[in-house]
């Protein structure tokens, strides 16, 4: 399980997110940012299912970019903009390393089936 980067990448997005219930006082943000890292989690589990976790890292960051969309729309509507924290590029950079996580479990993913298809049984021409 750790031997993969997308592990790697999926842990720090899974603390990224986890770190933003300590800084963030906005309730719905934090509803958000629950269910990203509960669908995080669920990807973090579920390495030996690659389609799956597959799935689960693009769901959690599409909510992931829901989420700074939100943020970002948010900080520029209000007229104090001295709110700013660096917890508020936290979703950004949890939505790039789960676009990174995506690129390793599809690689994982094609390098299996590649060496499956080496050894499937050839049909024999008579």
């Amino acid at each position: 399980m750790w031997q993969r980067i997308q592990t790697l990448y999926l842990f720090l997005a899974l603390g990224l997110v986890v770190a933003m219930f300590w800084f963030t006082d906005n309730m719905w943000w934090l509803i958000l940012a629950g269910v990203a890292a509960f669908m995080e989690l669920i990807a973090l589990g579920a390495y030996k299912y690659r389609i799956f976790q597959m799935r689960t890292t693009v769901i959690a960051a599409l909510l992931l970019v829901g989420l700074q969309i939100w943020m970002l729309v948010v900080y520029l509507a209000s007229a104090d903009k001295s709110a700013f924290n660096i917890t508020m590029v936290f979703p950004a950079v949890a939505a790039i390393l789960d676009a990174l996580a995506v690129r390793g479990i599809l690689f994982d993913e094609s390098l299996v089936r590649s060496a499956s298809r080496l050894r499937s049984p050839r049909k024999r021409h008579k």
